[in-house]
């Protein structure tokens, strides 16, 4: 699934739900470079992570 916030130019992340549980993302600019795979907890901590802004916006 893709951002709807991501409008159509491109830069998007994208996240798949996998049927072993947890999610991958990816860039949807490279669909078949690489992956980051993560638990269905490790994805959850991220998202909020993002919430909370632990994260520097380059």
């Amino acid at each position: 699934m893709k951002s709807s916030y991501s409008g159509n130019n491109g830069n998007c992340v994208e996240v798949a739900v996998l049927p072993t549980d947890g999610r991958a993302l990816r860039d949807s600019k490279n669909p078949d470079g690489p992956a980051l795979v993560l638990s269905t907890a490790e994805f959850s901590a991220f998202v909020q992570g993002v919430k909370d802004g632990e994260f520097e916006r380059l």
